[in-house]
């Protein structure tokens, strides 16, 4: 068998509002509690587990997320309609806008908890 990635585990202030405001922008489905695990699945089977966090300060992470250009449409507007800023770059300077590296777009956004998550089009060429 060949090593895939099969589940994160990702903390936050409140799982359930996490698991849906990441599902709503990108247009999946939450799945059932499990333990005190609320997964979002994507495509590929990796299962995103938010777990409640109590402790005082949670690591902020980041999350990539590869869409094509029609999912990107719907994403970016249901991530409009939100309110909840963007931007195009990972120091997040440059609000308002999108980046279009690699010929593709990308946006920056922070969840409920403060991750930073980024919906790209193309993957990034790290062929250097």
């Amino acid at each position: 068998m060949s090593v895939e990635l099969n589940h994160t585990i990702i903390h936050a202030r409140n799982s359930r509002e996490s698991a849906e405001f990441l599902a709503h922008i990108l247009g999946l489905t939450v799945g059932d509690q499990w333990g005190h695990f609320i997964p979002v699945a994507t495509a590929n089977g990796v299962t995103l587990d938010y777990m409640t966090s109590t402790a005082e300060t949670i690591t902020v992470q980041h999350y990539a997320f590869l869409i094509s250009e029609e999912e990107f449409d719907a994403a970016f507007e249901r991530l409009q309609k939100t309110g909840v800023e963007y931007y195009a770059d990972p120091s997040m300077s440059s609000p308002g806008q999108i980046n279009h590296h690699y010929g593709g777009r990308g946006v920056y956004f922070l969840d409920p908890t403060g991750h930073a998550m980024e919906m790209i089009t193309q993957p990034y060429d790290t062929s250097g």
